[in-house]
């Protein structure tokens, strides 16, 4: 086996040097025979081999925070959270025994039809309180400056104000949610998650991982894979009028699966993840008749300049029963290359060596998507 994986290790150093790239069911070409490979051997310790085992299983598990759903508000600070009207709010202002004060509700209209209405100018009008400003306060900071002017007129007034009309201030969902558009900023405190969950959660074709906050000129990644699957509560934002949720599509979040397997082609990594299994299946399995069962790979890349390593590879011996165990329990990432081949280690290590290149174009195309 160390015979083996310094034979790919080899390959993967040569494929760093190498810029062929990979079509599904096409054949191989670049690698021309008598191409030296004796200082492919310093770049061993560049490529991480694995066999995919109990042991990493276990490892893979325990990389993994346990799911759940945390509360929306987690990560949010909304204990000094308080609405702050706009123009095009509307109020009722109720004034305890003096019901000449209140204006009751015609029949059928509503309470925000008759409501005081914040003006263009930011303040509303009420019996003897004319021009209050409003516009950037608080309800608590209206009443307050009610009671101040009723007192002149009615001794100890006991004012109630509530905001019945939300239609200053605006959030928006856009992208791949099953109702995209507007949501209005209220008295209840609105999360990012929140409003996600109000445009009816994620569709199908939605990218789950990540979505695009924008708030003025400045637009950051929130990680809501992160915030859901690992309990990242930092992910979480509070919304503000004018801020900006977008979901993309999923259309990279693929595995591309090549070689000795019956339809080679990419399948699909859904919000619940995917295994090694699930990849080959999909794919319609190995040829039994011609596919090495010990020869099932992925490629996974890594940053050599971070991480000291050109890729992970991991290696399934299919022929013992139990890998078909660790197959199902295997979960792949985006970008991952498996690859099944035909031939023993020592003849197809030339073959091999042309993936890595193919991770660096799957990783530029990702980018590209991005932009």
């Amino acid at each position: 086996m160390a015979l083996s994986c310094k034979t790919i290790v080899t390959s993967f150093a040569l494929l760093a040097m190498t810029g062929c790239t990979i079509i599904p069911g096409s054949h191989f070409e670049g690698i021309e025979s008598g191409e030296k490979v004796d200082n492919l051997e310093k770049e061993l310790d560049k490529v991480n081999i694995q066999i995919i085992d109990s042991s990493l299983i276990n490892q893979q598990k325990q990389s993994q925070v346990k799911n759940f759903t945390p509360s929306s508000l987690d990560g949010v600070d909304t204990s000094n959270y308080e609405y702050k009207l706009g123009v095009g709010d509307a109020l009722t202002i109720g004034v305890w025994d003096h019901p000449e004060l209140t204006i009751p509700a015609a029949v059928q209209r509503t309470a925000e039809f008759d409501g005081f209405r914040v003006d263009p100018d930011g303040t509303i009008t009420f019996a003897y309180a004319p021009n209050i400003p409003a516009a950037g306060k608080t309800v608590k900071e209206v009443r307050n400056e009610l009671v101040k002017r009723l007192s002149r007129v009615i001794e100890d007034p006991q004012i109630d104000v509530k905001v019945v009309g939300f239609r200053s201030q605006k959030a928006y969902v856009t992208g791949e949610v099953s109702a995209p558009g507007v949501l209005p900023i209220t008295d209840i405190p609105l999360t990012l998650v929140d409003a996600l969950n109000k445009a009816g959660g994620l569709t199908e074709s939605a990218d789950w991982r990540t979505v695009t906050f924008t708030r003025g000129d400045k637009t950051e990644v929130i990680k809501l894979d992160d915030f859901y699957a690992k309990g990242d509560i930092s992910q979480n934002r509070l919304l503000k009028h004018g801020d900006i949720v977008h979901v993309n599509r999923n259309d990279m979040q693929k595995v591309f699966v090549l070689g000795d397997v019956k339809r080679a082609g990419t399948v699909g990594v859904t919000r619940y993840g995917l295994s090694l299994a699930q990849a080959l299946s999909e794919t319609g399995g190995i040829n039994e008749n011609t596919a090495d069962a010990n020869g099932v790979f992925v490629l996974r890349k890594r940053n050599l300049e971070t991480d000291g390593v050109i890729a992970d590879v991991y290696q399934l011996h299919a022929k013992n029963m139990t890998a078909l165990v660790f197959a199902e329990q295997f979960k792949l990432q985006p970008s991952d290359i498996v690859y099944v081949t035909s031939a023993p280690l020592a003849r197809w290590n030339k073959v091999l060596s042309l993936l890595l290149p193919s991770l660096s174009t799957v990783d530029a195309i990702d980018d590209l998507s991005g932009n």
